[in-house]
């Protein structure tokens, strides 16, 4: 794939095949983003209500800023690689020994609350393995199924109500993770968002090839792809705002003006409290550690997450 022209100066080094997932990352997500608004003029899991009185952040109408979601444990309980690899499971995708490592990793993922590269890496190479053969429209298909399955109710409330309150005010959201793209697009389209940036894997016709596109989109892979989504989109960083757990995402928290630590892991937690990032921890129900996170996100947050659970139960019932 080429390198896509808009790619703004970097001012600081990152690889090669880095530079080149971020930017399959944020052309495959401008391609699907049509579809996508289609989909998102109707929130799908409910709507966030807030007062008047609020903050003026977000900014209503400010369509030079835009927000970017991690997705596990920021936006979702666990890792999204896991819970698909779950249900290829169920669909005999592979075998039962298969599912045993899956099934390690994410219980390891659930305990230690944090990323480890290897772990992510090692579910990453048995997914595309699985997958090598199967035709991209297939994948899209079940992953619309998956997440019905095990990825539904495992959104946070208080994350989605976060995003929502961006898009009444009238700002694009997008899904920055290193799961598959065509799965993060589905989650983001169930969800209501804009869109999703997430790993490109490479297909030849419509059939996965078993190889991807640069590397993971996992920590500077990510700042990469919201760099060059946010220059095709005509974007000022210094406006707009990303939501993470892991201090994988720092090189992305740090590229724009409203830096937010969502149930952070301790590495983040402290570069958040030097930094005076603003926090917010839904694991626990405490409260912001720094005082102005938006009040939508506070106070609004338990409307518009309650909002969203009760829509996510009835859509399960």
């Amino acid at each position: 794939m080429a390198a896509l022209g808009w790619l703004t100066p970097r001012r600081r080094s990152a690889t090669a095949r880095s530079v080149l997932a971020g930017e399959a990352s944020a052309e495959a997500a401008r391609k699907s983003q049509e579809a996508l608004a289609e989909d998102a003029s109707t929130p799908a899991d409910g709507t966030l209500s807030t007062d008047a009185g609020e903050p003026d952040f977000p900014v209503l109408g400010d369509t030079k800023a835009a927000a970017f979601f991690d997705l596990d444990n920021t936006v979702m309980q666990g890792a999204a690689i896991f819970h698909f690899g779950r249900g290829l499971y169920k669909r005999k995708f592979f075998e039962t020994r298969d599912l045993a490592k899956f099934a390690w990793q994410q219980a390891w993922f659930r305990l230690a609350g944090v990323e480890d590269p290897q772990h992510i890496q090692d579910a990453r190479d048995s997914a595309l393995s699985i997958v090598k053969g199967h035709r991209v429209a297939e994948l899209q298909t079940i992953g619309e199924e998956i997440y019905d399955e095990y990825m539904a109710e495992r959104i946070w409330p208080g994350t989605r109500a976060l995003a929502q309150a961006h898009l009444d005010a009238g700002q694009k959201v997008w899904l920055v993770t290193a799961a598959p793209v065509e799965i993060a697009g589905v989650i983001a389209r169930r969800l209501g968002l804009t869109g999703a940036l997430g790993t490109v894997a490479e297909s030849v016709n419509g059939i996965y090839t078993g190889k991807l596109v640069g590397e993971p989109l996992h920590g500077p892979a990510k700042a990469e792809a919201v760099r060059a989504l946010a220059a095709a989109e005509g974007l000022d960083l210094s406006r707009c705002a990303a939501y993470s757990d892991s201090h994988n995402d720092i090189p992305m928290l740090s590229l724009v003006g409203h830096p937010y630590a969502i149930n952070p892991d301790t590495k983040l937690r402290k570069h958040a409290r030097e930094m005076d990032w603003r926090l917010r921890d839904y694991r626990t129900g405490r409260k912001a550690a720094k005082v102005g996170i938006p009040a939508a996100a506070g106070v609004g947050a338990v409307a518009g997450g309650t909002a969203a659970a009760i829509a996510l139960s009835r859509r399960r019932r």
